[in-house]
């Protein structure tokens, strides 16, 4: 773990908005995406190592603000009663915004959860580079979701 995050961050998905409902990222564009005909191919370790690089890329003062949020790597999503069937992500934040937070989230609380899927961000990326880009973007996404920031916003930032 990156030594300027806190404690207990430990590396492994979703959420949108306030009372601990899901963000999640989905792929890049609306409407059709196209997908490789051969996903890249990594192994778990440099996908693990990709995810640990982009956590570097957080400023220091908005690491030390995370609070309570553990960072998760799986390989796909599965959809949940409700999804549709073919709902793809590349990471989800599950968790209360640190905005949302009263103080009685505090007292027993779970972490918030980001998780980042390998698979479908292997699915659309043709390089290696494509790849770390696109982990970048996706944590950064999620760990914006942690501190409120909705997704208009983070399209609107160039972090869509």
């Amino acid at each position: 773990m990156p030594a300027n995050l806190p404690p207990g961050l430990p590396i492994v998905p979703d959420g949108d908005a306030p009372g601990g409902q899901r963000i999640s990222s989905p792929l890049p564009g609306a409407g059709a995406v196209s997908f490789n005909t051969v996903p890249f191919e990594m192994s778990p370790e440099d996908f693990e190592a990709a995810v640990s690089d982009a956590l570097l890329l957080i400023p220091d003062k908005a690491a030390r603000a995370m609070d309570n949020v553990a960072i998760f790597i799986e390989d796909d999503y599965i959809p949940q009663p409700g999804d549709a069937p073919d709902t793809v992500l590349l990471g989800l934040y599950e968790g209360v915004p640190l905005t949302e937070r009263d103080s009685w989230w505090d007292a027993g609380s779970l972490p918030d959860r980001i998780t980042i899927f390998r698979q479908p961000i292997l699915d659309i990326c043709e390089s290696r580079q494509e790849v770390i880009d696109e982990v970048a973007i996706t944590v950064i996404h999620e760990i914006a979701h942690h501190f409120g920031i909705g997704d208009d916003r983070l399209h609107e930032l160039g972090w869509g």
